[in-house]
């Protein structure tokens, strides 16, 4: 049976977002600290979950200062199983009962290598991260929202999930595992009160770059674009959480993320033609030189 937040829901003003219990996953930077202070502008009450505790009690500390609402800070590294089953746990005794918004946001950057160069090593870290992490969260968390009949997910894909630049197949496959899941569960929970929406950013002005495993002179590429032509994480959280009240599966929030969508859609063999036509023209990364990566985990995308 749908709950009365359900049958209102259409005539209300305000959707999901506002006043909101919700739990955003790599909300000590970037577009998770951004969507957690949104949320929070909105009059809802946060559970801000990162890798790094005290980027995410540097969050609580912002929203207590300048909205004066209540929000809590919470260890997880969304790579493991046991961290989500605690996190969605304790979304229940704090809220005292299942939250209203799930935001499986956390995520690393990876790039500058073809594939047979990349590693496994690197593919198990960014898919435990970046696939595993929605996974956990959106299994976890479902029953939760199911079983109140309303309620939200959004989840952080990238355009990369479907632009398949060259160099970038262990993010690309990551993301567009992300745009599937989402897509199979809007279908899932169409009627049950919860939405789902999937979020595919292009360049935002966020840590992504510099905390990931990308070689030197993608990391370089990434930092030039994020400068010129990235979005604020303000920004996208804002335009995401709209969205997502107006029941919208897809966001795209960039010019160029939209002209990717198209192009890859309406010309397929004309669009894989120029993008590696690209690939041949920029500077390629000397693979064989690059310096290992960091194995130090960084989330908040």
């Amino acid at each position: 049976m749908l709950g009365l937040d359900t049958l209102l829901a259409p005539f209300t003003r305000n959707g999901r977002s506002h006043k909101a219990k919700a739990v955003v996953t790599g909300a000590g930077s970037g577009i998770g600290r951004a969507f957690a202070l949104e949320l929070a502008a909105r009059g809802g009450e946060v559970i801000c979950a990162d890798i790094d505790k005290e980027r995410a009690e540097e969050t609580v500390r912002i929203i207590e200062r300048v909205y004066g609402t209540t929000a809590h800070a919470f260890f997880c590294d969304v790579g493991r199983r046991e961290d989500v089953e605690s996190l969605a746990l304790h979304a229940e005794l704090i809220f005292k009962g299942p939250p209203s918004l799930v935001i499986n946001n956390a995520g690393v950057g990876i790039g500058g290598k073809p594939v047979g160069s990349i590693g496994l090593d690197d593919w198990k870290w960014a898919l435990d991260i970046n696939l595993w992490g929605v996974v956990y969260g959106c299994e976890l968390f479902t029953p939760q929202l199911r079983a109140a009949g309303r309620g939200g997910i959004i989840n952080v894909a990238s355009a990369a999930g479907f632009a398949a630049a060259p160099s970038m197949a262990a993010h690309n496959v990551s993301k567009a595992a992300v745009m599937s899941l989402s897509e199979t569960m809007a279908a899932e929970l169409s009627g049950t009160g919860v939405n789902v929406t999937v979020l595919c950013p292009t360049f935002v002005k966020t840590n992504v770059a510099k905390d990931g495993r990308i070689t030197a002179k993608s990391s370089q590429l990434a930092d030039t674009l994020m400068r010129l032509t990235g979005f604020s994480p303000e920004s996208v959280a804002k335009t995401t959480l709209d969205a997502h009240d107006k029941g919208k599966l897809y966001v795209l929030p960039q010019l160029d993320a939209n002209l990717v969508w198209h192009l890859k859609r309406h010309f397929p063999a004309q669009y894989a033609y120029g993008i590696g036509m690209l690939n041949r023209i920029l500077p390629q990364e000397d693979t064989a030189a690059a310096p290992a990566p960091s194995s130090t985990q960084k989330t908040g995308v």
